[in-house]
């Protein structure tokens, strides 16, 4: 049964964060900016890349171009990504998600023409800032997400679902027939990935974090999804793996393992919210996190600074 403690009702309560799913006085939360259908899938190629490296290499120790060497169409290599230190069933079930994410890179090339790789920072330093921030003080040792199968799991639960959010946020703009069918295919497996993820950590929900002193996973999991919520900026579109019943499935759980809205449906999440997430920085224009440099394609060089436009001297190393 799910452990939710009073201290961390409290901290959900009180964190400051709107419960409902969407601050409507906000116009970045709504989704309705100008673009094309080309222009949406190609802003969710910025999260598949991600997530075909940091799967791809941590499971085989290989990256995309060694599998695929067009598919990057000139972009940077990623930065910090390397093999994990994984059990062999979690290692099976990374490796097969890696692959997944060539398919749908593939499958959104083959259509759109597709985007270049953005810079991406998969170091396990910039994995270790956002588990920081989430909890509020320094891991001791260092969080590395390649050193255990449960680290790689806890760091994984940061990327999928944020993919998730934007193909759910991009749906109800598309125009075009054979778009509307890649995008729910794409959502079909991602949301499959993300669901599996958050199934191998709720089994060890009670498991303490090393580095982090007697927090526990789920704890761990609610602190990730309030700091996602927090960088967003548009209410609640994110719940750990043990929540108040206020928040539960019919008000009758406090088990999490989907997170869902009130009607038990898929938060949606919109670019602007997506980059600000990804980014770390709380703001689509100012790069940082997982983007050193800013994601690609024009909804995300849309809103960029512009100098970081084209500008990899600026941010290369993987910082602002």
């Amino acid at each position: 049964m799910c452990k939710l403690s009073l201290v961390l009702v409290f901290l959900i309560a009180l964190s400051g964060i709107d419960a409902s799913p969407v601050k409507s006085h906000n116009p970045s939360c709504l989704g309705n900016i100008s673009a094309t259908d080309v222009d949406l899938v190609h802003f969710a190629m910025n999260l598949e890349f991600t997530e075909a490296e940091f799967f791809l290499k941590a499971s085989t120790g290989k990256g995309l171009d060694a599998f695929n060497a067009t598919l990057a169409r000139g972009g940077p290599a990623p930065i910090g990504a390397k093999k994990a230190n994984l059990d062999p069933l979690i290692n099976r079930i990374i490796e097969e998600f890696g692959y997944q994410e060539i398919g749908h890179l593939r499958a959104i090339a083959d259509m759109t023409g597709g985007i270049p790789r953005p810079l991406l920072n998969l170091t396990k330093e910039n994995f270790a800032m956002f588990m920081d921030r989430a909890v509020g003080r320094r891991s001791n040792p260092p969080f590395d997400p390649y050193a255990s199968s449960l680290n790689y799991l806890l760091a994984s639960y940061y990327i999928p679902y944020v993919g998730l959010t934007g193909y759910v946020g991009a749906i109800p703009y598309l125009v075009y027939f054979n778009i509307k069918r890649l995008v729910a295919g794409l959502l079909g497996v991602e949301s499959g990935q993300d669901g599996v993820i958050r199934t191998l950590l709720y089994e060890r929900q009670d498991e303490t974090v090393e580095e982090y002193g007697g927090v526990t996973v789920a704890e761990l999991t609610n602190e990730i999804s309030n700091l996602r919520n927090e960088l967003g900026m548009c209410g609640i579109k994110d719940e750990g793996l043990c929540v108040p019943p206020w928040l539960g499935a019919e008000n009758r759980t406090t088990s999490n393992i989907l997170s869902a809205d009130p009607y038990s449906l898929s938060y949606d999440r919109t670019p602007q919210e997506i980059l600000r997430v990804m980014y770390g920085t709380g703001s689509e224009h100012c790069p940082g996190g997982f983007w050193p440099c800013g994601a690609n394609g024009r909804i995300a060089r849309m809103y960029l600074d512009e100098r970081y436009h084209g500008n990899y001297d600026a941010c290369s190393d993987g910082k602002n």
